[in-house]
């Protein structure tokens, strides 16, 4: 039952870029399974079942990212009540790894029935600002062994089969700073202030769907003091890579222009490039929805940002499905149903196996 590794991965923390304790429980859980397993060189784990005879045949690839978007300081205790866990990060994606360590023990001694290999992997980077480094690094390094990418995350019966494109920057700017009444040196805070209505006046077409959003803004020392420096994050989203190109381009002329009315200078850095596309998921979508048919499961398709993005410039097949049921992902009362586990187990050990079977494969 995944829900005996459920509480004890939720409660062991893994801020995006620190995602170290969580990444050495889930290797050490999947060595006393009897797996080997390796960390690569930006520390996610994974290990590969490739029995005789399927040496150089196409892997199958699941990957559950580690981090959550809680810093370290956050209470990741979990609670149970009436029928559910809750707690930060209970679900999204302590659940996925949960499901997937299952998995790893249900297949022990049953390995060799595969026709192909499959590789698990407990990625890094797949919130924030992570900017989906674990998988990036996965795709990048093992493509031509792979046929098949499937993301391990979400909601049972949802599959993300379209990626939205994400850009994202960090735009700090630099004056002089001085004191409010014995200086008349230019404001960062003002040229952050303009920016931020210039950008939320850009007109952004309804459909493909296209979003803007700073999600950060900070700046200045003290009520008496002209703000030396201020900085925002901004998130540019849309599922059309052109349109998101555009906007690229019109949100950084916004913020060179907000600079330089102001009178300061403009630090600017991309600290996020996911890309956005058709994931090409036409080979895993049935094996999906008829392993979701034997749970009695309907599928929903989605446009989202996952780790499955990772897998668009390597024209590779890929999907993101969930394995449990919840509510209130990224909040602190984030809650999963515990019974909603075993069926997201059998979804995902049946998933592997219909893939194994299937032509694509």
């Amino acid at each position: 039952m995944p829900l005996s590794y459920l509480t004890r991965i939720a409660q062991t923390p893994a801020p995006t870029f620190a995602e170290g304790r969580r990444a050495d429980l889930i290797a050490d859980l999947w060595t006393e399974l009897g797996y080997a397993t390796e960390r690569d060189g930006v520390g996610n784990v994974l290990t590969r079942l490739t029995p005789p005879g399927t040496e150089g045949r196409p892997a199958l690839l699941l990957a559950a990212h580690l981090d959550t978007v809680f810093d370290a300081a956050t209470d990741v205790t979990v609670r149970e009540e009436a029928g559910r866990l809750i707690g930060p990060g209970v679900g999204d994606n302590s659940a996925s790894l949960a499901v997937v360590t299952a998995l790893l023990r249900d297949l022990r001694g049953q390995a060799g029935a595969l026709r192909r290999p499959l590789w698990i992997a407990a990625n890094v980077g797949e919130e924030g600002l992570g900017d989906l480094r674990g998988a990036k690094y996965l795709l990048a390094r093992h493509r031509p062994q792979l046929g098949a990418f499937i993301a391990v995350d979400g909601y049972l019966g949802v599959a993300v089969t379209r990626a939205v494109g994400v850009r994202r920057y960090r735009a700090v700017f630099v004056g002089p700073g001085g004191h409010s009444w014995g200086d008349q040196a230019p404001s960062a805070l003002h040229a952050l202030g303009r920016a931020i209505s210039a950008l939320y006046a850009l007109h952004l077409p309804a459909s493909p769907r296209t979003t803007l959003n700073v999600g950060v803004a900070s700046g200045g020392t003290s009520v008496n003091s002209i703000a030396g420096t201020a900085e925002l994050l901004l998130d540019l989203r849309s599922l059309d890579a052109r349109v998101l190109a555009d906007l690229d381009t019109r949100a950084v002329a916004i913020l060179h222009a907000a600079a330089r009315d102001a009178g300061v200078q403009l630090r600017l850095e991309r600290v996020g490039d996911r890309p956005g596309g058709d994931l090409q998921s036409g080979p895993l979508l049935g094996a999906v929805r008829d392993a979701a048919r034997e749970i009695r499961t309907d599928i929903r398709l989605a446009s989202s940002s996952t780790d499955a993005n990772a897998a668009v410039p390597h024209d590779l097949p890929a999907v993101a499905v969930g394995v449990y049921r919840g509510g209130n992902a990224h909040r602190t009362d984030e809650w999963v149903q515990t019974s909603s586990l075993a069926p997201g187990l059998k979804f995902l050990r049946r998933l592997v196996d219909l893939y194994q079977r299937s032509p694509a494969a």
